[in-house]
C-alpha cells in the first residue's frame, strides 16, 4: 500500500465561538460532558486552550486528592521484554511488527526474557513490561513451529510461562500487553501479572474497515473486538491500562467517543487504572511514514479532555518520551503518570525516542510543583485494595505475596525493597473450616445477618450504567395462527418448534394465556406421559455448598460473601466428607457440591473435595462443580478444561451440574453477573464433560432481566450441545431444570432492575415448552420444590415436569435468596407431594436409572 492510498482525517467544521465557551463553561463547573462538548473542546487552542488545560488541571488534583496522594505524579521503573515482533495484523503505522526473516527468530527464549528481567532487578527495576504482537501464529508458520518446537500450543501459554518465570527467578512483576484476549485467556493470566493492558486506540469502525485506513486487514484492530477485550478485562477484575492513538486518521468526535467508551467501561467494574493518551509519530518503512505527525498541542488538548472525561481513580498518562520538550505543557493539561521509564531497555515500539533519565523527570516534574513518586505496575489504589482483601478481588493471590514485597502501606512502590524471585506456586496442603459453617440450618432458624452485603453499591459495578444495559423487548404479538400452528406442531413434531421457521409459532405458545396456555399444559403432559411415564422420580441426595466466598459479583446472587463478612465460611474437605457420611447413613445416593470462586481454594481443591468423599463413601456418586468453578479452577492451574475434567473424573468425579447458565444469551448475562464465565465458556466447559463421559444437568434461571425471546434461544443452545454430544456417542444431558428466579434478596432485584421472580403463567410455560421443545433430546424436566413451593411444583407436574429433584437436607443458596419453601424434604414428604399431583413416586440415581432399595421416611441428618 502506498502512502497515496491512505485515507486521511475527513474535513471537520470548526466550533462556533459560543459553542466552545458553553463547553468551557461546563468543563469549569465540573458538569459531565457529552461526545459533542467533548469534540468542540478537541479544538481549543490559544486562550480557550489555557482555560481547558486550567480546567483539566483542577480535575487532576481532585482525583489526586481523593486517592490520597495529592501533589504526587508517578512512574513504574520497568525493563521492555520485546516477546516477540510478529504479529497477525498490519497496522500501516507499526514498526514494532516485522516479518520472520528479518529476526533471529520467532520469539526471545525463555533464558533471554530471564536474563532481560535480570538486568532489570539489578538496576532497581520492579516492571516487566511483556509487549508482544497479536497471535502471530495463527499467521506465520514460523511462530507455530517455534511453539510446537518447545511445548507451546499458543503464544498465551508461553507468555504465561514466562510470566511466572519471572515472577520465580527474578521477583519483577509482570504487566502483560499480549494484545487482544478472550475472557477464559484473560482468566488464565490473571494469577501470573500484577496487571494488563491493551490500547483501544479508536472506536472508529471506518479506519478499520475501508481500504486505506490504518487498521485495514488487522482483526485485531475492529472496535468492537477490542471494547469486548476492555469489558472482560473488567469482568475477570484486571488492573487494566488502555488509551487512544491521536492522530492517524480520526475525526475529533471520533476521537471523543473513544475516550467517552474508556469512560463507560472504567465507571461500569472500576478495572481501567490509567489511560494512555499517545500521539501518532509517523516512522520510516511504514505506509503512514509521510503523515504528519501528531501536534503537540492537540496531544495537551486530548490529555485534558481525557481527564476531564474520566472517572476520579483512573490515572492520565502521557509518554514522556513522545512529547518532545513540552513535558511542562502536559502535566499543566492534566497527567498524573508518566508511564513506565526503564534504565535498561529501550522503547521497542518507539525506538528512536530515548526514555528521558529518572533524575530528568523527576526535575522536570518538579518545576511544575510536583513529586515525582515510584508506583509498581499495579496503580496504590489496587495494590491496596488487592492486599486489603476488598470486595473484587484485583490480585490473584499468588501475585499477591510479589506485589506485597514491592510495595509500602501506601501501595506505592517500597524504595527499599529487596527486588528477589519468590514462589509462585500456593504451598501444598489443603484447607480448613472457617465461618459461619452451619449457615445450612441457622439459615432457617436464624436468617442471614443482613439483607445485603455491606459492598453493595460498589461489588457489583455501577448500577446506574447497568440500568441501560437491561434488555427490553416488545410484547410480541400472539395471533390467533400463530398459536394454533403452535400447537399443532407441539403435538405432531414437537421438537421442530425450535428450528427458526417455526420462529413465530414457538414464541406464541411462549407467551400464551389462558386456554392455549391449558391446551399447551396439556400436550406437554401427555408427551411426558409417552417418554417417561406416570412415575414421578426423586434422588436421595444432599446439597453440600462447601465455600460461599466469592468475589465474582454475580448480581442476582444472595449467597457470595467475602471472607470477612459475618455470614461467610469454607468447609475442610474432612467436613465435606463427613456431611457425605451422614447422607449415605441416611439414605443418600448422592451429594451435589458447589461452592463460591473462592480464591483460597488450593488448586488441588477441588480433587481434594471429590477424593475425600469417595474414601469416605466409596459408592456416593458425586455431582459436583459447575462449569464457573471448573473454567476457574482450570485457568488457575493452568491446563485445559478438558485435562482438569479429566483428574476430576478420575478423582471420582460422576457428573456435574449444567448450573451458572442462568440464561445463555451475553446480552442477558453480563446484566446479570460481572465476573461470570461467557455462554460461549459454559457451552465449552459442559460439551468437554460430555466428551469425556461425564454427563450433566441442564438448567435455565428465568424471571428477572430475560423475555420469552431469550428463553427459546437458550433451549436452542441446549438442544445443539446435546446433538453434538449424542453425535460422540454420549448420554449428555440428563435433565433440564428450570429455576424460578428468588428475588427477595437478590441484588439486581434491590437495586430495582429486575423484576420479582417469573409469573405463575411464566413457570407453567418455561415447564411446558421445556417438555415439548425438548423431545427426543432431553427426557426429564425437573421442578424445583425449593422455588416452586408445593402448589407451583404439582401444578409444573401437571404440565409436562416428571421429577422433583432430591430431598436436599440442605439448600443455602435459595434460601439466602428469600426462598421461602425450606431447604430439607424426607423421601416420604416427596412421595406425599407426588400423590398431590395424582401419581407416583420412584427413587431415581443421579442419572436416572432405578436404584436397588428404595427407604421411605429418609429424614435429613
Amino acid at each position: 500500500m502506498s502512502v497515496a492510498d491512505l485515507n486521511i482525517t475527513p474535513p471537520e467544521q470548526t466550533p462556533s465561538s459560543s459553542a466552545m465557551r458553553r463547553a468551557l463553561r461546563r468543563a469549569t463547573d465540573g458538569v459531565s460532558l457529552d461526545a459533542t462538548e467533548a469534540a468542540v473542546l478537541l479544538h481549543a487552542r490559544s486562550d480557550d486552550l489555557d482555560k481547558l488545560l486550567t480546567a483539566a488541571g483542577k480535575a487532576r488534583d481532585a482525583h489526586l486528592v481523593a486517592e490520597g496522594h495529592p501533589g504526587i505524579v508517578t512512574y513504574s521503573r520497568n525493563v521492555f521484554i520485546p516477546l516477540t515482533r510478529l504479529c497477525r495484523d498490519r497496522c500501516h503505522y507499526c514498526t514494532f511488527a516485522t516479518v520472520p526473516h528479518k529476526v533471529e527468530s520467532a520469539f526471545l527464549e525463555r533464558d533471554e526474557v530471564l536474563e532481560i528481567a535480570r538486568q532489570g532487578a539489578a538496576a532497581g527495576c520492579k516492571e516487566a513490561l511483556f509487549t508482544l504482537g497479536d497471535r502471530p501464529e495463527e499467521r506465520w508458520s514460523a511462530a507455530r513451529e517455534w511453539l510446537e518446537a518447545r511445548g507451546y500450543s499458543s503464544t498465551v501459554d508461553y507468555v504465561r510461562s514466562c510470566a511466572i518465570a519471572v515472577l520465580e527467578e527474578t521477583g519483577l512483576l509482570p504487566h502483560l500487553n499480549p494484545g487482544v484476549l478472550s475472557w477464559s485467556e484473560l482468566t488464565r493470566l490473571k494469577p501470573v501479572a500484577a496487571s494488563m493492558g491493551m490500547m483501544l486506540e479508536t472506536t472508529s469502525e471506518r479506519l478499520w474497515s475501508e481500504k486505506g485506513g490504518p487498521h485495514f486487514g488487522s482483526p485485531d484492530k475492529e472496535p468492537a473486538v477490542r471494547k469486548r477485550v476492555l469489558t472482560d478485562a473488567g469482568r475477570v477484575a484486571v488492573p487494566f491500562t488502555s488509551g487512544i492513538l491521536i492522530g492517524i486518521g480520526e475525526t475529533r468526535t471520533e476521537r471523543a467517543e473513544s475516550l467517552l467508551e474508556l469512560r463507560q467501561s472504567a465507571r461500569q467494574y472500576g478495572h481501567i487504572q490509567e489511560i494512555i493518551v499517545q500521539n501518532f509519530r509517523a516512522k520510516p518503512d511504514t505506509a503512514m511514514r509521510g503523515m504528519p505527525d501528531a501536534d503537540l498541542e492537540e496531544l495537551a488538548a486530548t490529555i485534558a479532555v481525557a481527564r476531564l472525561l474520566m472517572p476520579s481513580g483512573v490515572s492520565v498518562q502521557a509518554p514522556p518520551n513522545l512529547v518532545g520538550e513540552e513535558h511542562l505543557l502536559m502535566l499543566r493539561a492534566g497527567i498524573d503518570d508518566w508511564g513506565g521509564v526503564s534504565p535498561v531497555t529501550p522503547d521497542h515500539v518507539n525506538p528512536e525516542r530515548p526514555w528521558p533519565h529518572v533524575d530528568e523527570l523527576t526535575e522536570l516534574t518538579g518545576k511544575a510543583g510536583f513529586q515525582l513518586r515510584e508506583r509498581l505496575t499495579a496503580y496504590p489504589r489496587y495494590v491496596r485494595k488487592g492486599l486489603a482483601g476488598d470486595s473484587t478481588q484485583w490480585l490473584d493471590l499468588r501475585v499477591a505475596s510479589h506485589v506485597d514485597a514491592l510495595s509500602d502501606s501506601d501501595g506505592f512502590a517500597d524504595p527499599d525493597a529487596e527486588i528477589a524471585g519468590r514462589e509462585w506456586q500456593e504451598p501444598d496442603g489443603g484447607f480448613e473450616s472457617i465461618g459461619r459453617t452451619d449457615l445450612h440450618r441457622s439459615i432457617d432458624t436464624d436468617g442471614r445477618t443482613e439483607d445485603r452485603r455491606t459492598d453493595f453499591d460498589t461489588v457489583y459495578g455501577d448500577w446506574d450504567e447497568l440500568r441501560g444495559q437491561v434488555p427490553t423487548a416488545a410484547s410480541p404479538e400472539r395471533l390467533d395462527a400463530d398459536v394454533k400452528k403452535g400447537l399443532r406442531l407441539a403435538e405432531s413434531d414437537p421438537a421442530s418448534l425450535l428450528e427458526e421457521q417455526h420462529h413465530e409459532a414457538a414464541m406464541a405458545l411462549m407467551t400464551c394465556e389462558g386456554p392455549a396456555m391449558d391446551e399447551l399444559a396439556g400436550i406437554a403432559d401427555r408427551l411426558r406421559r409417552e417418554v417417561v411415564g406416570d412415575d414421578i422420580t426423586y434422588v436421595i441426595n444432599r446439597n453440600i455448598n462447601f465455600s460461599n466466598i466469592c468475589y465474582v459479583g454475580c448480581r442476582f446472587c444472595a449467597f457470595a460473601q467475602r471472607e470477612r463478612d459475618a455470614d461467610a465460611y469454607r468447609l475442610s474437605p474432612e467436613d465435606v466428607a463427613d456431611r457425605a457420611d451422614e447422607a449415605w447413613r441416611a439414605g443418600a445416593t448422592e451429594v451435589c457440591v458447589q461452592g463460591g470462586i473462592d480464591p483460597r481454594l488450593p488448586v488441588s481443591g477441588y480433587a481434594d473435595l471429590v477424593r475425600a468423599v469417595r474414601r469416605r463413601v466409596p459408592e456416593m456418586h458425586v455431582h459436583a462443580f459447575s462449569p464457573m468453578e471448573i473454567v476457574s479452577a482450570s485457568a488457575k492451574a493452568g491446563v485445559t478444561v478438558q485435562d482438569w475434567l479429566a483428574e476430576l473424573k478420575e478423582a471420582g468425579l460422576g457428573s456435574i451440574p449444567g448450573t451458572a447458565a442462568e440464561i445463555l444469551d451475553d446480552e442477558v448475562r453480563w446484566v446479570l453477573t460481572k465476573g461470570k464465565l461467557p455462554a460461549a465458556e459454559w457451552i465449552e466447559v459442559v460439551s468437554a464433560a460430555h466428551r469425556l463421559g461425564i454427563p450433566s444437568s441442564s438448567t435455565m434461571m428465568y424471571g428477572h432481566v430475560d423475555h420469552p425471546e431469550h428463553w427459546l434461544g437458550h433451549f436452542r443452545t441446549l438442544a445443539g450441545v446435546q446433538d453434538r454430544a449424542r453425535e460422540h456417542g454420549q448420554a449428555g444431558f440428563t435433565e433440564f431444570v428450570p429455576l424460578p428466579f428468588v428475588h427477595r434478596n437478590a441484588p439486581i432485584y434491590l437495586a430495582g432492575l429486575a423484576r420479582p421472580g417469573p409469573t405463575r403463567r411464566d413457570n407453567r410455560a418455561v415447564h411446558a415448552m421445556a417438555r415439548v421443545l425438548l423431545h427426543g433430546r432431553i427426557d426429564n424436566v425437573q421442578t424445583s420444590w425449593v422455588k416452586l413451593g408445593d402448589a407451583g411444583t404439582t401444578e409444573v407436574l401437571h404440565g409436562g415436569a416428571n421429577d422433583v429433584g432430591g430431598t436436599l437436607m440442605e439448600e443455602t443458596i435459595s434460601r439466602m435468596a428469600g426462598s421461602e419453601h425450606g431447604s430439607e424434604r424426607s423421601a416420604e414428604e416427596l412421595h406425599e407431594l407426588a400423590a398431590r399431583a395424582g401419581r407416583t413416586a420412584r427413587q431415581r440415581t443421579t442419572t436416572y436409572g432405578r436404584v436397588g432399595q428404595v427407604q421411605l421416611g429418609v429424614t435429613a441428618v
